[in-house]
């Protein structure tokens, strides 16, 4: 499904609105821990995709999720849950976040993904406007 995000993010990313990044544009030679911790450390907008996969792994949990909720709470990045699943994440270090898509409705539950996909979109648009403004 990130992929699927990317795609609608990308009139954002054309606009000059956002820049996507993700562990999988990580080349050969470079060294992934340090790759993420830059972009973790320097993304003023950071998305969580919240999945039964992302949970289970101790790495998101353990590192991403600690470092991103650490920019957010010292207000040097927003970090924004992006439901894509159902899974248990109530009680996860983010919860109190507001998520996308609409309602936190898991985009695996949409009738019509490309609506969710377009509600996250939006919701990132005003984000980034947000951070703009402010800077």
């Amino acid at each position: 499904m990130r992929d699927q995000l990317e795609k609608h993010l990308s009139s954002l990313q054309r606009e000059g609105v956002i820049t996507g990044w993700h562990d999988r544009r990580i080349t050969a030679g470079k060294e992934w821990q340090n790759e993420i911790d830059d972009n973790l450390n320097y993304s003023q907008i950071i998305l969580l995709l919240v999945s039964p996969d992302f949970i289970a792994s101790d790495y998101c949990w353990d590192v991403e999720v600690r470092r991103a909720m650490e920019r957010h709470e010292a207000q040097e990045a927003r970090v924004i849950p992006i439901i894509l699943d159902s899974v248990d994440w109530k009680n996860a270090p983010f919860a109190g976040l507001q998520a996308l898509p609409k309602d936190c409705k898991p985009v695996k539950k949409w009738g019509n993904r490309s609506d969710a996909f377009l509600s996250i979109a939006q919701g990132i648009r005003i984000v980034a406007k947000e951070l703009a403004e402010n800077l």
